[in-house]
């Protein structure tokens, strides 16, 4: 399983004794319109998504994990897949793109469920879904808690495991899960950045925990992660988004450096 494999590294360099860490990106936003050079609905330059995967291969990400926030970006997402052999997707709704479920409920999971079911070679897991109670103005709290439910009936259906998103909502995911719990096959609640009682819960019920940029934010923030059993963490970048920058606690444990390209805002262009 991608998830397990995901922290399994270590492969040794021909002709000497140095040793090359290989990785799993368990969070890849590939289907992103950045990566087809369009910003804030304007086309700022060509499509770069190859040049961006080649660079990932020759920096020893050996497979990716595509992220799919709905129904549209699943099917794109299980493309790149079938495309890459080294790329994985996920098929859910992002819970604050769950009022898409609301015109019909039932088509639109029925939808998800035979897009898993109809490319097991590529579907990986279930998501990204979960609880964001920092972003209700998309997507008020009682949708996204009958939609969060709602998509556990896929990992049911598909023995999937679980692609988790969580903002401010750990106390009910955490309610949810456990309510859940006989008919799941784990998984990972990603770009975590809660507090050390939110991951003893999320650790407590089995489940994987995967940090990116977001994670490494304050020296509060380090001090969870860090109490994270490495068996049990996940590395994602959530490209575009959650890289490490300059202003965040963790940057100082960062030696590889790339200077010619700083942090940017990435929803405006720059040329």
């Amino acid at each position: 399983m991608i998830f397990q494999s995901s922290i399994r590294t270590l492969a040794r360099f021909s002709g000497n004794n140095l040793f090359k860490m290989k990785f799993i990106d368990i969070g890849a936003n590939l289907t992103d319109l950045m990566y087809s050079g369009e910003y804030n609905g304007s086309k700022r330059h060509d499509s770069d998504l190859q040049s961006v995967i080649a660079r990932a291969r020759e920096n020893n990400v050996e497979k990716m994990m595509v992220t799919g926030g709905n129904l549209e970006e699943s099917k794109k997402a299980i493309e790149l897949a079938k495309e890459h052999s080294d790329l994985f997707a996920t098929v859910g709704c992002h819970p604050t793109r769950c009022n898409e479920f609301l015109e019909d409920p039932e088509k639109y999971y029925q939808d998800l469920l035979q897009l898993a079911l109809q490319n097991k070679d590529q579907v990986v897991a279930i998501g990204e879904f979960g609880l964001d109670y920092d972003r209700t103005k998309f997507c008020e709290k009682d949708v996204q808690m009958k939609y969060f439910e709602k998509q556990l009936d896929l990992c049911e259906a598909t023995g999937l495991p679980l692609f988790l998103h969580c903002r401010a909502a750990a106390l009910d995911l955490v309610d949810v899960l456990s309510k859940h719990r006989s008919k799941l096959k784990g998984g990972v609640v990603h770009s975590f950045d809660g507090s050390a009682e939110d991951r003893d819960k999320i650790l407590e019920l089995g489940f994987y925990i995967g940090i990116n940029g977001c994670s490494l934010k304050t020296e509060e923030n380090l001090a969870v992660m860090k109490e994270i059993p490495s068996d049990r963490l996940m590395l994602e970048t959530d490209c575009p988004w959650c890289e490490v920058r300059p202003s965040h606690a963790g940057h100082k444990f960062i030696k590889t450096k790339f200077g010619q390209y700083p942090a940017v805002d990435k929803k405006k262009w720059k040329e």
